[in-house]
């Protein structure tokens, strides 16, 4: 790790033991560290807990302790944005926006504020560093767990100060290694997949924020015929199938939201399918003109990734793929890939 021979690493601290992991593998390696431990929300009985019990382990390890409260700033650079997304009619992926906005921005900002030259956190991603160049993100060793496509965003000058201990690792030694060497750790439970909605139930929590979301409407199919109502167009993503409360002759799906109408198309599965798509505010991590082909595109963090091609336009980066498959979803995250893994560009899907 490039990062032990250059100044302090500040570690971002969850209280889970990826991160715990990371600083353990660090500590273990000589590197002079920092615990930086963040709130992304109000803080709770539940959170002071886990903020305490990370105090007295980095007490324990002889290790400097941070403390800050970031729920001001992420709620503007990330909650409200995910709100918005949704009354917008978008499917918006907010892990894939905390990294560049707050993680590997204010976090980061922070730790340089305190001393330190880098910023190690627990992703099951790769760093590789060549001299001076800019370093290549790559997937992670653990197929099942890595998590390079949330961190496309990231901008070059950011990677150059991340570190990431965990790349090489897969999660069931993490667990093993960090439960032998902490016992129980402050937070043990997996991290939810959207942290700031309670029970995963986005739906619930957007009808409870101060913005006006779509209401009623119809649900067409895509030669006009209609189906019924839809509840509100915030209630529905790309491929879903059930809920959608139509008694047919097939299963339906949702094709699509036309937020400008309200309508929400559906159709049947055969009809669930797109060959293109363009992504905006592209994050080049290497020039375009550096790409290796051919390329491979991930427009979902469970989807399997896909053979494409690209296109540099006005509008933005448009992907055209090999074979027909399941819809990009506007809104989310689309990655690209070199055949070796590597991350060459990450963008907001916006069309198809």
């Amino acid at each position: 790790m490039p990062c032990l021979s250059q100044g302090t690493v500040a570690v971002a601290l969850s209280g889970g033991v990826d991160s715990l992991m990371a600083l353990s593998r660090l500590l273990e390696e000589g590197a002079a560290c920092l615990g930086l431990h963040a709130s992304f929300l109000p803080e709770d009985e539940r959170s002071r807990r886990v903020r305490e019990r990370l105090q007295a382990i980095c007490r324990e390890l002889q290790v400097p302790f941070h403390h800050i409260d970031c729920s001001r700033a992420f709620s503007e650079a990330i909650i409200q944005p995910f709100v918005r997304g949704f009354a917008q009619g978008l499917t918006p992926n907010p892990c894939s926006l905390c990294n560049p906005r707050i993680k590997f921005g204010l976090l980061l900002d922070t730790a340089q504020e305190l001393g330190a030259w880098f910023l190690a956190t627990g992703h099951y991603a790769r760093l590789l560093r060549q001299g001076a160049s800019r370093p290549a993100l790559m997937r992670g060793r653990d197929a099942a767990k890595e998590q390079s496509y949330f961190l496309a965003l990231v901008p070059p000058d950011r990677l150059a100060r991340a570190c990431f201990p965990l790349g090489e690792l897969c999660k069931e030694e993490v667990k093993d290694a960090v439960q032998r060497r902490f016992g129980e750790v402050p937070s043990p439970e997996e991290s939810q997949e959207i942290c700031f909605v309670p029970g995963n139930d986005y739906r619930a929590f957007l009808e409870r924020q101060p913005v006006d979301l779509p209401g009623p409407g119809p649900m067409l199919g895509t030669d006009g015929t209609f189906f019924g109502e839809h509840e509100g167009l915030h209630r529905y993503t790309v491929g879903q199938r059930r809920g959608l409360g139509i008694a047919h002759s097939e299963p339906l799906y949702v094709l699509d939201k036309d937020a400008a109408g309200n309508r929400l198309i559906v159709g049947p599965r055969r009809e669930l399918t797109g060959s293109s798509c363009t992504l905006e505010a592209v994050n080049y991590l290497l020039p375009y003109r550096e790409w290796p082909r051919p390329i491979w595109v991930q427009c979902n963090y469970r989807q399997q990734p896909r053979r494409a091609e690209a296109r540099q336009r006005e509008s933005g980066l448009c992907l055209f793929w090999h074979e027909s498959g399941m819809p990009a979803v506007p809104g989310q995250i689309g990655a690209v890939y070199s055949a070796n893994g590597q991350v060459l560009a990450g963008g907001i899907i916006r069309g198809r």
